[in-house]
């Protein structure tokens, strides 16, 4: 079924990883997708092309999520190519571990400024889209370590956390406009950057979670799709963990 058949998604962070998998699970629904990148054009163009053969209409920009003439080029771009934007995915997001002793300052900004200020300034930008339609879904991509926090991740755990405090905050203020918002929590997902972790630290982390395996890029696309959904259309401010079950 064509879920998303006539909408327009736009997802930050969308040329690999989670963000690739969420474009793909919307283009797969139907949706239009316009996502955008921080620098690798290849990687980029291959989530449009298999975007384009699923059937779907993409657009890839290149955009710096933490500056807020980059995220209006990005939704104008949106609005122009497809008329309107109906899904905000927030996925786009950085780390820069380490202990808070001996953590440098530029690394503290560098994460609020790509997590936390990059999703206010898209939802900022995209509400006022959605406000005028009177409808739209906001999911934001949140973590598990947002919720539990993590030793060396002091920005990652904070950002995080205020994805979620904002995520509740502006579901308040737009129910009345037909605008849900709402966030999911990855706990330990497959990825670049779990693949590259140490043995030991792999194995720790395994210990952490109930089911006991690391989640997929798509167990996370597809509660992001669901919550981007009609299906959802009753369900606001919340936050939805895909974590094998870390946050109980």
């Amino acid at each position: 079924m064509m879920k998303f058949a006539g909408k327009t998604a736009v997802v930050t962070g969308g040329s690999r990883g989670l963000g690739r998998a969420i474009c793909l699970e919307l283009a797969r629904g139907g949706a239009n997708v316009v996502f955008c990148y921080a620098g690798n054009e290849s990687a980029a163009r291959e989530t449009v092309d298999r975007c384009e053969a699923l059937g779907a209409r993409a657009l890839a920009l290149r955009c710096d999520v933490a500056r807020a003439d980059g995220v209006k080029a990005l939704m104008d771009a949106a609005v122009k190519e497809c008329g309107r934007i109906d899904i905000l995915v927030n996925n786009a997001g950085i780390t820069r571990d380490g202990l808070l002793m001996m953590m440098k300052e530029a690394d503290f900004d560098a994460v609020m400024d790509a997590n936390l200020k990059g999703a206010f300034l898209c939802m900022k930008a995209a509400s006022r889209i959605m406000v005028k339609q009177r409808y739209g879904r906001i999911v934001n991509l949140s973590s598990v370590v947002g919720l539990r926090g993590n030793a060396g991740q002091v920005n990652y755990a904070a950002s995080k956390a205020g994805v979620i405090g904002m995520t509740k905050s502006l579901a308040k203020e737009l129910a009345s406009r037909g605008v849900t918002v709402n966030a999911v929590a990855p706990g330990f997902i497959a990825t670049d950057m779990t693949a590259a972790m140490p043995d030991a630290a792999r194995e720790a982390a395994l210990a952490s979670i109930p089911l006991q395996h690391l989640g997929t890029p798509e167990d996370v696309a597809r509660a992001v799709a669901f919550l981007a959904s009609d299906e959802a259309a009753y369900i606001t401010g919340q936050v939805l963990c895909v974590d094998g079950g870390m946050a109980m």
